[in-house]
């Protein structure tokens, strides 16, 4: 069977600037994924670049073996779902959250068509499984940041991608909020068919121990890619930040300290 996902040498240029230099990242089947790096690092662009948005210069992306150029990239980009906050402003404000979820069968924001009883049932059946039956019939305005992305990730679960990007979903969340959040994508992780996940985050207290792997970035590219045990490391992510820290864990869990500043 082919890799998930298989990117190789894949090189974006934009006039002078080099913004992804040959980069290679493959990822397998059940295997969970975080990218890690600071701003600028290339991370929205390697992330555009998958979903079809952005041309590379040179190199090959290959989705379930089928190969971007070869194959129409609007039917592989049906395979990947996304959750990203730049979603949020096209939905609108008196949406019921049941049709924001149907309208991730359609590849729509702003559903337009009625939904038939077929899409309803399935919506509601991923809302009972986010934990959020509750929200049902509310309208967008009137959920929180939380309950949005829930939402928004079960949008992205209609269309069964097979690759599911979260484009820093714990951006907005605060403490509380976030550590719920982190739960349920733990829950969501572990169960039987879901499709591989990519966590795209700045922070490592993001990065959950259903995370089998992480891809770490610094200037275009890659520091380290492989299982977390191997690239999530003090020396690495400091290759990756540029500054002097140290990698804690704690139960499973990981944080950053920072070298005190010298006298």
């Amino acid at each position: 069977m082919p890799p998930i996902l298989d990117v190789s040498g894949l090189r974006v240029a934009r006039g002078d600037n080099i913004i992804l230099h040959g980069l290679d990242w493959r990822v397998q089947r059940g295997e969970h994924w975080a990218i890690l790096g600071a701003n600028g690092c290339g991370k929205t662009t390697l992330l555009k670049s998958l979903l079809g948005y952005l041309s590379p210069s040179a190199g090959d992306i290959r989705l379930l073996g089928e190969r971007y150029g070869e194959t129409d990239w609007r039917d592989l980009r049906l395979k990947i779902g996304i959750v990203t906050s730049a979603l949020q402003a096209s939905v609108p404000p008196a949406e019921p959250a049941i049709e924001t979820v149907v309208s991730g069968r359609y590849a729509q924001l702003d559903l337009w068509l009625t939904p038939t009883r077929g899409d309803l049932a399935a919506a509601k059946k991923l809302l009972r499984l986010l934990g959020a039956t509750s929200l049902v019939d509310r309208e967008w305005e009137f959920l929180s940041q939380g309950e949005r992305q829930r939402i928004l990730i079960a949008r992205a679960l209609m269309a069964r991608p097979r690759l599911l990007i979260l484009d820093e979903p714990c951006a907005g969340l605060d403490p509380v909020a976030r550590e719920d959040f982190l739960r349920f994508l733990e829950k969501l992780a572990r169960r039987k068919n879901t499709p591989a996940l990519i966590l795209v985050t700045h922070h490592v207290e993001e990065i959950l121990p259903c995370f089998t792997h992480a891809l770490l970035l610094r200037a275009g590219r890659v520091v380290a890619a492989g299982p977390r045990a191997t690239t999530l490391t003090t020396r690495q992510l400091m290759l990756t930040f540029g500054a002097q820290l140290r990698l804690l864990r704690r139960a499973g869990r990981y944080a950053l300290g920072f070298a005190a500043p010298r006298a």
